[in-house]
């Protein structure tokens, strides 16, 4: 089956000017999966949800639709990746009802966690024996993790170095090598989730991750959501790489 490029926002809002393109029926969420075939669960960095609600969610979705969920800062910024054995496994066994639509796990780091070896190996070797079947992304924001010792962790656990646009770490996202990642957040520049992406910037972009039949699929999520500008340029982006309007089960067929 040929790899996908999956695109999709920050959690489902659908601001009010763009409603009239979706699906006129069903949830919110419904509505985002007429046209989009991916969303990033950030609530839950917040807040738990129970088991019954991810699973509500799978179900509003088509079968070939994805989510990724983001840890808990209970985890990732007060635990800091220790003493996480019991928050890790509530958290895992909510977001299972997601069954087969769970694609990521996201890790954000806070800009203050330095890298640790023992403590970053620890973290996601125990995360990965837990998560055995589910993809895993890390978005750290301290330099030290721009090391070689820190992406051999990652490697060795199976754990994508997320490609985010503003990068704390200098790396820019238009020169990075789809082949490198498969997971990239798209913020919002210049002005962190709030400016919109231009259609040069989306052009550029898609001219980046297309022709990636011979990869992994490919997840992007834009986070540019505080002005509403992120579900505009997911579906241009969408658009642009997929060179026409398809809905998420055409994708899957």
């Amino acid at each position: 089956m040929p790899s996908r490029i999956l695109v999709g926002t920050a959690g489902w809002t659908i601001p009010a000017s763009q409603r009239p393109a979706f699906g006129p029926e069903g949830t919110v969420l419904t509505r985002y999966g007429t046209r989009l075939d991916f969303t990033e669960i950030n609530s839950s960095f917040y807040r738990p949800h129970q088991r019954k609600t991810y699973e509500r969610w799978a179900g509003s979705v088509p079968d070939a639709f994805r989510f990724s969920v983001k840890l808990p800062r209970s985890i990732t910024h007060d635990a800091r990746l220790q003493d996480h054995a019991k928050l890790l496994v509530d958290f895992l066994g909510q977001c299972s009802g997601l069954g087969s639509k769970l694609a990521f796990l996201l890790v954000q780091l806070p800009p203050s966690l330095q890298f640790d070896l023992t403590v970053a190996a620890a973290f996601f070797g125990r995360l990965r024996g837990l998560a055995t079947n589910v993809g895993i992304a890390c978005e750290p924001r301290h330099p030290s993790w721009q090391t070689a010792a820190a992406e051999r962790v990652l490697r060795t656990h199976g754990v994508d170095h997320v490609a985010a646009d503003p990068n704390p770490l200098g790396r820019q996202i238009l020169t990075e090598t789809p082949s490198d990642w498969r997971y990239a957040r798209l913020h919002g520049s210049p002005v962190v989730y709030r400016s919109r992406y231009d259609q040069a910037f989306l052009e550029a972009f898609a001219r980046r991750v297309g022709g990636t039949d011979t990869l992994p699929d490919h997840y992007i999520v834009f986070d540019n959501t505080a002005q509403g500008f992120a579900l505009e340029n997911a579906l241009e982006l969408r658009r642009l790489v997929h060179a026409r309007d398809v809905s998420p089960c055409d994708q899957a067929t």
